[in-house]
């Protein structure tokens, strides 16, 4: 170990003392920083100089008409994008814009067509039609911009979507909340069209069969209807039968009253003769019973007397055979007091008999005066006697019967004639409205008829269908249960009724980005520090093995070994100086943001010494092969380490390899440093680091000679070919 130190010691002499030595040595102190804080700076901030980006926009939308209101979303994105200041927006025509597109002039175009609203309108129709934003792109122009104007692009869509959800769902929003007003105003109603729907359910079949019956109704009365309307002829003639009778019995009637109005005089006259001839016979008896009787003259007294009574017999008849004739005339024309007016009619027939009696009687006895006037003379006085008494009493009843006839019987008669008339009056003017209505009544059982066709065709084909409306309505009626098993109106009601407005604000932007930076870092230069910084410093160890020797030109005889680590720590030293610079400057100079400072030093150092063991020994054994295995190794951790893009978006080989890359533990303990300090990952990649370094130098320790006596052959083989140094 003191023979390495001897070497080292030599080395810093060296570099003292030769001050050219010195400044290339203060040159390759100083470039790895250089390379660091070149790239840190230029990738400071890229996409905070976004709005240099120059980008086309070329508006050709027509603009639509949604329920009689024009939109036209085009030339509001102009608006909106003329107050965007995230691009460098440029408003052209589409031959202009993509000229410049093409010569590299706009990075990327973007073209709102023409049916752009015209589509978007689409969306109150049965069959919406998604818009279409073109989208044109030069790639050839840069690696990165394409992905800023995409990410530009996208902007633009999503702001038109949003908008544009904003709007349509405020509308829906508004109309849901007039529908909300709606149910609550209709709550009760729809309570009750709930109720109905049940009720319903329940009399469906008492409906069927109502409706059953009333299509066997409607075929009866169908039957009737013809039937009455065959039997209308048979109406027409019996009203004319009716009419003529009644003109008949009203004719009769007249001409009885006149009859009447005839008889009565004489049967008032007759009745007065009848009762004057009962009076004759009354004073011719009295006369009798005053005058001396010739019994010799009995014969001829016999006679007067039977002529008399005979007389009166026959008049009393007349009368008689009058009023059973008014009696015949009042049965053929019946009439609610027609009961009344034959006890009347027939009262008096009886009292004319009982005359007739009397008369036979007064006869009868006439016939005994003849028949005892011979030998019963004592008798005479007697009989005549009865006679006077019978004579009397028939005038006494003529008399009675007269002024009864006068009274009660002749009236009544013509009441009842008067009545009879009226009756029959009425009886006509109902017959003539019966037969003025029959053509009524035909043509409306000619539309009954009709209606009851077309009836039991809507019958019939409410039967065909109540199947069908049985089933849908039992289903609506399991549907209104499942809901007001599983929902409540009044929570739909409240759901629906809302503030359009906050309802619009809300689907404008439905979620909101909560961020929460666990390590923040302020710029994507801070961000990219530690891979910077890690290259710099691999490239620092590089630089000095690509300039200074990784063996002894001496004529002392060092080992193998010991010239290995004599010159290790010339390089660590150079290594460490390169790194002190690096990560001072990094925090110093060009400000970068780093929490742990102290830290972010102390693991540069450590890394340095890392990379240096791992370099260094690749060229002190193999010599240029070993500089050319260390530039490929810093190929290959440049693309795997997962220092610009994550490593899972890297290809499958390129995350097989990183676990065994030094740069991938490197970059995450200065991450470490600069976001802030998760040990437990400290812990990790400093004891993987280890490892790697600890694996070189062991190699480096025990294999210089063995592989150095190798490579000291194939390189004297390769000078001979005269192409190698």
């Amino acid at each position: 170990m003191k023979k390495s130190w001897n070497i080292f010691s030599t080395d810093m002499r060296n570099i003292s003392k030769n001050w050219v030595a010195a400044i290339l040595i203060g040159g390759l102190i100083l470039l790895p920083s250089l390379y660091a804080w070149f790239n840190i700076k230029a990738s400071w901030d890229p996409y905070g100089q976004t709005d240099q980006i120059p980008i086309g926009v070329v508006n050709e939308d027509d603009g639509a008409t949604v329920r009689d209101e024009k939109i036209n979303v085009g030339d509001e994105l102009v608006k909106e994008l003329k107050k965007n200041d995230s691009l460098e927006w440029h408003f052209n025509n589409r031959k202009k814009a993509m000229k410049k597109v093409r010569y590299g002039d706009y990075f990327a175009v973007i073209v709102i067509p023409k049916d752009f609203s015209e589509h978007l309108a689409t969306v109150i129709s049965d069959h919406p039609k998604k818009a279409n934003v073109e989208y044109y792109v030069n790639e050839k122009i840069n690696a990165i911009a394409p992905k800023i104007t995409d990410k530009g692009a996208s902007v633009i869509v999503e702001q038109i979507s949003s908008n544009f959800v904003s709007t349509v769902n405020g509308v829906i929003f508004d109309m849901f909340n007039e529908l909300g007003l709606q149910l609550e105003k209709n709550l009760p109603d729809i309570k009750k069209f709930e109720n109905y729907v049940f009720k319903l359910e329940k009399d469906l079949p008492e409906i069927h069969q109502l409706m059953t019956e009333s299509l066997d109704d409607a075929k009866n009365a169908q039957s009737i209807i013809n039937k009455a309307q065959m039997m209308i002829p048979n109406a027409k003639q019996v009203t004319d039968n009716g009419l003529q009778t009644i003109n008949d019995t009203a004719a009769m009637l007249s001409d009885a009253k006149k009859r009447l109005n005839d008889l009565s005089p004489k049967i008032e006259a007759d009745l007065k003769k009848a009762q004057k001839t009962a009076d004759d016979i009354n004073r011719f008896i009295q006369e009798v019973q005053n005058i001396p009787i010739d019994f010799s003259n009995g014969e001829q007294l016999k006679q007067a007397l039977d002529e008399r009574v005979n007389h009166a017999n026959e008049q009393v008849t007349t009368v008689k055979q009058t009023l059973q004739k008014l009696k015949e005339m009042n049965n053929e024309k019946p009439s609610e007091n027609t009961g009344r007016q034959n006890e009347v009619i027939n009262q008096a027939i009886r009292d004319l008999e009982t005359i007739q009696e009397v008369l036979g009687e007064t006869q009868g006895n006439v016939n005994s005066i003849g028949n005892f006037i011979k030998g019963k003379k004592q008798e005479v006085t007697k009989i005549l006697a009865n006679l006077e008494d019978l004579s009397a009493n028939t005038s006494n009843r003529i008399g009675d019967f007269l002024k009864d006839y006068n009274e009660n019987i002749e009236p009544a008669v013509k009441e009842k004639i008067t009545s009879a008339r009226s009756t029959l009056t009425n009886a006509k003017s109902i017959l003539t409205g019966i037969q003025s209505t029959i053509p009524e009544i035909e043509n409306i059982l000619g539309r009954t008829e009709g209606n009851l066709q077309e009836g039991e065709d809507i019958l019939n084909y409410m039967l065909n269908e109540y199947p069908y409306v049985y089933d849908k309505v039992n289903q609506l009626a399991d549907k209104i249960r499942k809901i007001q098993g599983k929902t409540d109106i009044n929570k739909i009601i409240d759901l629906l009724l809302n503030d359009p407005k906050a309802e619009q604000g809300f689907f404008a932007e439905p979620v909101t980005l909560t961020k929460n930076e666990l390590f923040p870092i302020p710029n994507y230069g801070s961000g990219m520090t530690p891979f910077y910084t890690v290259l710099a410093i691999w490239v620092g160890a590089l630089l000095l093995i690509s300039l200074l020797a990784a063996d002894v030109h001496s004529d002392n005889p060092f080992t193998s070994r010991q010239i290995y680590f004599g010159k290790l720590f010339t390089f660590a030293l150079i290594g460490f100086l390169q790194t002190l610079i690096v990560t001072l400057g990094d925090i110093f100079l060009i400000h970068v943001y780093v929490v742990h400072p102290v830290w972010f030093v102390l693991f540069g150092l450590f890394i340095s010494l890392v990379f240096m063991l791992i370099v260094y020994t690749l060229v002190s054994l193999f010599g240029d092969v070993g500089k050319a295995m260390a530039i490929i190794l810093l190929v290959l951790q440049i693309a795997g380490a997962g220092g610009t893009y994550p490593v899972v978006l890297l290809p499958e080989f390129f995350q097989a390899i990183n676990p065994f890359l030094p740069f991938t533990y490197a970059i995450d303990l200065m991450r470490e440093a600069v976001g802030g300090i998760v040990w437990s990952r400290v812990y990790n990649d400093l004891i993987f680091l280890s490892l790697f370094g600890l694996a070189f130098l062991l190699i480096g320790a025990f294999l210089k000679g063995p592989v150095n006596a190798k490579k000291d052959k194939l390189m004297k083989k390769s000078k001979e070919s005269g192409l190698f140094h």
